[in-house]
């Protein structure tokens, strides 16, 4: 049988955004502070989150080294700024293991990983490690094997910056909408 896990103390540990930026983020940091500045709210995701609650808490696995992260985690911090009644904390993956195989992707520890958590720290979904339909094109390009990964990933960047992070906040929403809508 799986022990519980706190989430609550997770949560305390981990790190505000402005904390990981400045103390953790050694890799990429021109990426991640590019992207939160230039990362916007759109409003009909401001509306949305409105709509289902408060108390939301998004406790993100995350590595300073991954792409992923560098793209989704900035988004998901200007989000969590723009709209009160969701609250974001980062948490270092390879620290928190335990954590992370609770929340595998097709059995790898994918990042970036947000739990979503309720007012009473519990856990009601996740999102991650990309966008559905980016997760689609990046795992038929690696079993194709026809390209260097180097090449992938910058279509893979191209398809973040032409999305501003819209897919990546309408898909969180989904989950949380659906968790609100099934309690």
């Amino acid at each position: 049988m799986t022990a519980e896990l706190d989430y609550r103390d997770y949560w305390e540990r981990a790190f505000t955004f402005d904390r990981y930026l400045a103390n953790e983020v050694e890799k990429n940091r021109s990426l991640w502070e590019g992207i939160y500045k230039k990362s916007r709210t759109p409003e009909s995701a401001i509306r949305l989150a409105a709509e289902i609650g408060s108390g939301w808490k998004l406790l993100v696995l995350s590595e300073d080294w991954c792409g992923d992260a560098s793209n989704s985690v900035p988004v998901l911090a200007r989000f969590a700024e723009d709209v009160p009644n969701f609250e974001l904390r980062i948490i270092k993956r390879d620290e928190n293991l335990e954590l992370m195989d609770r929340y595998l992707t097709n059995g790898s520890r994918s990042i970036p990983m947000a739990i979503i958590l309720d007012e009473a720290f519990q856990p009601i979904g996740a999102w991650g490690p990309r966008p559905v339909e980016l997760q689609e094109f990046v795992l038929g390009e690696k079993a194709g094997g026809m390209r260097p990964n180097e090449e992938i990933y910058v279509d893979t960047r191209r398809w973040y910056a032409r999305d501003k992070g819209e897919t990546i906040l309408g898909e969180l929403l989904q989950r949380v909408g659906a968790a609100v809508v099934m309690a």
